[in-house]
């Protein structure tokens, strides 16, 4: 039964990820399928020490992180998506409306935003009576898996919407930290 408490958070814990990895497939022009696979390299290792990282810190440094850790995730995905917008309205009478390229930095920034809640994850891991390293491995593999098939997801999606896909995604993203904070705060 712990195992699929387990399951059941890395699931949880892999939607933001996915819809970063859908607006990524979708405002992109020229997404390939390795930018999916880079997605789910960053994303699922990300997902697999982030709790690792909460469980060795515990519960002492881990109070003082919640209290900031959503406002982090809205900053981050916040700032991405803000940009994404605005490089879309700056471009609006050109031919192409979508993003240029995904750099290895927008991937990191993107994973630790979509991460930061595996942090808090890693302190309730020794609860379920689940190794820790399995817990964290199965959340870094469903992570994996989810970025892997939004990327792919939104490029499809991408090649319908063409010039709005860069604006969608940005708003996407806000909404996703605002959801974020929301979730947090109430």
């Amino acid at each position: 039964m712990e195992l699929l408490t387990v399951c059941i958070m890395a699931v949880t814990l892999a939607l933001d990820a996915l819809a970063v990895a859908v607006t990524n497939g979708m405002a992109c022009a020229g997404f390939r399928p390795r930018h999916a696979v880079w997605m789910g390299v960053y994303f699922g290792a990300f997902q697999f020490f982030m709790p690792l990282i909460g469980y060795l810190l515990g519960s002492q440094l881990l109070r003082y992180i919640e209290s900031v850790d959503h406002w982090l995730a809205m900053l981050l995905l916040g700032f991405i998506g803000g940009r994404m917008v605005y490089n879309a309205l700056r471009r609006q009478g050109e031919e192409e409306g979508s993003m240029k390229a995904l750099t290895h930095p927008q991937f990191l920034l993107q994973a630790l935003a979509t991460s930061v809640d595996a942090l808090a994850v890693g302190v309730t891991l020794p609860l379920l009576k689940t190794p820790v390293l399995l817990s964290a491995a199965i959340i870094g593999c469903v992570a994996f898996g989810f970025s892997l098939l939004g990327g792919l997801l939104g490029r499809r999606l991408g090649a319908l919407f063409r010039r709005r896909a860069e604006m969608i995604g940005g708003i996407v993203l806000v909404l996703l930290g605002i959801r974020i904070v929301w979730e947090h705060t109430l």
